[in-house]
């Protein structure tokens, strides 16, 4: 049996990105982060015996010459370190690269100014809300605008629109004020739009809560995507007659090219989904998931102490799945950026990639191209790649 599962966790870097220097925090350059490394600084050490034995430490170490307290085990696995060519550090352009399509142009980025939205671009979004105007219209935290501004928004009905470093506009709304249908139709209806002028997603955000008790975060994101421009290792799998399966937010990521069913939710209970694939996965398919807890709840929190409890819950997790791969299986598991809760700010960072894989060996990679981690895995299944990375099996 030939299976491929690609794992993603969401903004696992270990540092050492070259180009570092030309990536900022607000005034501060990315040179120096380092997710992985700091956050074993930070807490103590990390014990990540599953992750460490296929070669975290040793990715770290090759990465960026920094000591992760906790980790250094002689590796078991495949490992090596990815770097980046796309000029963003942001979801998009690392899954893409990680498919084998580097991002080809640059994204459109909102200045960190008030308004930060250029007023057609507003009026647009309240038209096609229905309101009179919009909330927000700046660079924010989603957690922290929805506390800010979630009664007004209860009293006006207007939505909450705000932006950060990445490209993205994102739309927070109250399940009392806009259902999630509703919340779903606005962003659809002002994707196209957005996607016109290269930002990447158009993000629904769904809330709950009231100015009594605080306001929280619903499931029921949704990312509205521009697709990429070529065909991805999605689309090199399914146009093989393979089944191409999507984990947590992958879907709407490659706006569904290429992938045949896709499951949402939290990690934990992606988790259980991504059990379940390795127990019924068919012979020649792909597993393309991402995790994302460690960037949303963590990283852009600049909590590094939730942070390692996330990493040790899915290293307890990958403990047991490891176990039960089947003869032929690969498991692959990277990242798609950085989000060094240690560092000023509360953006992503600029850093490369672990890159550490089960079922295909052990040994050194040295320093690889993320597009090449897609034609691996086209190797893997012996489908024909056609993007610029070059197989390293």
């Amino acid at each position: 049996m030939t299976r491929a599962f690609l794992i993603v966790l969401d903004s696992v870097g270990i540092g050492g990105a070259p180009d570092a220097d030309r990536y900022f925090n607000g005034d501060l350059p990315d040179t120096g982060a380092n997710t992985v490394a700091h956050i074993a600084q930070a807490v103590g050490g990390l014990h990540l015996p599953y992750l460490d034995a296929l070669g975290l430490g040793a990715a770290v170490a090759l990465a960026s010459e920094e000591d992760a307290p906790g980790l250094g085990t002689v590796p078991t696995g495949l490992w090596g370190a990815a770097t980046e060519i796309s000029r963003g550090k942001d979801t998009p352009s690392g899954h893409w690269e990680l498919a084998g399509v580097p991002v080809p142009w640059d994204w459109h980025y909102f200045r960190d100014t008030d308004p930060a939205f250029p007023p057609e671009l507003s009026r647009t979004v309240a038209e096609a809300a229905g309101t009179t105007g919009i909330l927000g219209n700046c660079h924010a935290p989603g957690t922290a605008i929805i506390e800010r501004l979630g009664a007004e928004h209860l009293r006006t009905g207007w939505p909450i629109c705000y932006t950060s470093v990445d490209s993205v506009f994102q739309v927070a709304a109250h399940e009392e004020v806009f259902d999630l249908a509703r919340l779903h139709n606005l962003c659809a209806a002002i994707a196209p739009r957005l996607h016109a002028m290269n930002v990447g997603r158009v993000i629904a955000r769904p809330f709950t809560g009231d100015a009594t008790r605080g306001f929280s975060r619903l499931p029921g994101r949704r990312d509205f995507a521009i697709a990429p421009p070529l065909p991805t290792l999605c689309d090199w799998v399914h146009d093989a007659g393979h089944s191409v399966h999507a984990v947590g937010k992958i879907g709407d990521i490659f706006s569904m090219q290429g992938i045949d069913d896709t499951v949402k939710g939290g990690d934990a209970a992606l988790l259980e989904v991504l059990t379940a694939q390795i127990g019924k996965a068919a012979d020649g398919s792909l597993t393309f998931a991402n995790l994302v807890e460690f960037d949303s709840d963590f990283g852009h929190r600049r909590d590094p102490q939730g942070y390692a409890a996330a990493l040790q819950r899915f290293d307890d997790w990958l403990g047991a799945a490891l176990v039960q791969l089947c003869e032929g299986d690969m498991l692959l598991i990277t990242a798609d950026h950085g989000n060094d809760p240690t560092w000023p700010g509360t953006d992503h960072t600029r850093e490369r990639v672990p890159v550490l894989i089960a079922g295909r060996g052990s040994g050194a990679l040295g320093q690889v191209a993320m597009s090449d981690i897609a034609a691996s895995v086209a190797a893997h299944l012996g489908v024909p790649a056609q993007g610029p990375g070059r197989s390293f099996l």
